[in-house]
């Protein structure tokens, strides 16, 4: 059993940079691999980046590449995702889920977080 909590939503304006993080619980962090999801409100939840267990495959929404980067801490059991360059089309819930393979398929991930809201203004 894995449990999840983010932090580090909120609102900025257009341009400006946040970064979430994803405390996990548990000992076998490392052994999972990490990703970032999104929903919009009206809009379905969507990928947005993946982590491996040990950090060394990553991968990005093209909505999102070149300006979100994660990463993970495995001695803090924490990912993080980074994101720069912040428009109005990013406001959402931000989720991190846990799961045994990088995917960007959500039904593959089977620990979830509540969720931390971030709302860019223009």
């Amino acid at each position: 059993q894995v449990q999840l909590v983010e932090s580090g939503g909120g609102l900025v304006q257009a341009g400006g940079s946040l970064r979430l993080s994803c405390a996990a619980s548990g000992r076998t962090f490392r052994t999972y691999a990490m990703g970032w999801f999104r929903q919009a409100p009206g809009k379905e939840r969507e990928f947005v980046a993946y982590i491996s267990g040990y950090g060394m495959s990553t991968a990005y929404a093209d909505s999102v590449k070149g300006r979100f980067t994660i990463s993970r801490d495995n001695t803090k059991n924490t990912v993080y995702l980074q994101m720069n360059s912040l428009k109005p089309e990013d406001t959402a819930v931000y989720s991190c889920a846990a799961g045994r393979t990088t995917t960007m398929k959500m039904t593959d991930y089977n620990y979830w977080g509540q969720g931390t809201q971030v709302t860019v203004s223009s």
